[in-house]
């Protein structure tokens, strides 16, 4: 059952960033760098014009609507991050066993975590960069999937099993994000 006539929605492009679209590829380019994603759907569609990305959808069902919106969202986080990019800020604590957290090549290491002998290992995905200064590990990219992926391994790498968490609170945890 159809849910509207026609769903459309406009996302405008701000001054210092372009849009263009080769086939199903959408590309922006802004200060920061360009992002490339390629949107491709039966129903739904997608245009350039003087104002800006139009995704469009005639007699779309709950799903297409849904999809039409889901779109937007990924056409602004596009245009936020080539913008002014993201930053996700994780805290690293620990009670009794100080760790060791470094980033070596494409992987973030986490040493003597729980006084355990082996490390533990994060995978950092795409162009994104993470940083160790202190007790603080940034993770900072244009691309908010990236960014929040590799927080979330980050975050993943520490989980505790087998004992009390209320116990045993170390761990690196997303405390931020911006962008």
């Amino acid at each position: 059952m159809p849910v509207a006539p026609e769903v459309e929605y406009v996302v405008p492009i701000p001054d210092g960033v372009s849009a263009s679209l080769d086939g199903f590829t959408l590309t922006i380019k802004g200060p920061k760098g360009t992002l490339q994603r390629e949107f491709k759907h039966e129903k739904v569609k997608m245009s350039l014009d003087e104002k800006g990305v139009r995704i469009y959808c005639a007699l779309p069902k709950k799903k297409d609507a849904a999809l039409a919106g889901t779109w937007r969202a990924h056409v602004k986080n596009m245009i936020r991050g080539v913008t002014e990019g993201f930053r996700y800020e994780l805290k690293i604590v620990y009670a009794h066993f100080p760790m060791k957290v470094s980033v070596r090549g494409r992987k973030v290491v986490i040493e003597n975590f729980l006084g355990e002998k082996t490390p533990r290992y994060a995978d950092i995905y795409g162009d994104v960069k993470v940083t160790v200064k202190g007790n603080t590990v940034i993770v900072e990219g244009i691309n908010v999937e990236e960014c929040g992926q590799t927080a979330a391994n980050i975050e993943r790498a520490t989980r505790i099993k087998g004992r009390d968490p209320r116990v045993f609170q170390d761990g690196i945890y997303i405390v931020s994000k911006k962008g």
